[in-house]
């Protein structure tokens, strides 16, 4: 993550660009605005309001409009750069928020019926997902997760299995890469169950890693439904990889109904939410 350092917020940032004209308009002022935030972190409205000569009530407007477009984060009295999540190894991610993905696993296995197709995807989510799958009988899988090819194949419901080749990635156990996306294009599914680094409004789903983010479209294009599976902690987050559309999900399995402006964004989409 970039480090925007402690700036200092009383000074005039545009003092030199914008003193003198006050005759922009709304989207010329609001990509000056992005342009100062991006190279120094943060500003205040004040500072923006004095330079810019407009009130402080438009300059308000105007990091509104930025922030619900997810270019910036409001502040108390301004805005600052948006901080894209990254995530931690997979064991550190199988510790968080276990209960959670617990019922959301409940939730998924309940969707699915016997003889479906699924892809499953990697991470600690769709991990816990599998274990509930893995009664079910005579699913077939796609996956790039050694770790969820073994629990479904080890599981009651004797799913047959495919996992994905590639370029192997140690620490989340999965496969990655161009031959990886290029084998998914060879199947089609019933259902991708996808798993998210974060969920925002603006952004939709998204992942840190842009390898992850590849194998997650190349599913999404060749199911037939997209399931996205993530507890309530990635709502309002954003990652640096957008997976796909609000408009593309069929499906959000979480422990908990998002709100404000993710729920709105979904139910705007036609998402059901599970």
């Amino acid at each position: 993550m970039v480090n925007c350092g402690t700036p200092n917020l009383n000074r005039r940032p545009f003092e030199s660009r914008t003193k003198g004209t006050p005759g922009l308009k709304p989207k010329q002022r609001q990509a000056r605005v992005l342009e100062f935030i991006e190279r120094e972190g943060e500003v205040t409205v004040d500072a923006l309001a004095a330079d810019f000569g407009v009130s402080a009530e438009t300059v308000r407007r105007d990091l509104a409009l930025l922030a619900e477009n997810g270019a910036v984060l409001k502040v108390h009295g301004g805005a600052r750069r948006m901080r894209l999540h990254a995530e931690g190894t997979f064991d550190q991610r199988m510790d968080e928020a276990a209960a959670e993905k617990a019922e959301i696993a409940r939730k998924v296995a309940r969707l699915v019926a016997p003889r479906d197709t699924c892809f499953i995807d990697t991470g600690s989510t769709t991990l816990a997902c599998a274990h509930a799958l893995s009664e079910i009988d005579e699913l077939t899988v796609v996956t790039n997760s050694v770790r969820i090819a073994q629990v479904m194949a080890r599981g009651q419901g004797k799913a047959r299995v495919h996992l994905i080749g590639g370029l192997f990635a140690a620490d989340n156990g999965e496969t990655i890469g161009p031959d990886t996306v290029e084998q998914i294009g060879r199947f089609h599914a019933d259902y991708a169950i996808i798993g998210v680094a974060a969920l925002d409004s603006s952004a939709g789903p998204s992942a840190a890693s842009f390898d992850e983010a590849s194998v997650a479209r190349a599913m999404c294009a060749n199911a037939r439904k997209i399931i996205v599976v993530a507890h309530a902690g990635k709502f309002g987050r954003q990652a640096a990889h957008r997976i796909c559309r609000f408009d593309d999900i069929d499906m959000l399995v979480s422990n908990e109904a998002p709100a404000g402006a993710t729920l709105l964004a979904l139910r705007s989409s036609g998402v059901a939410l599970i």
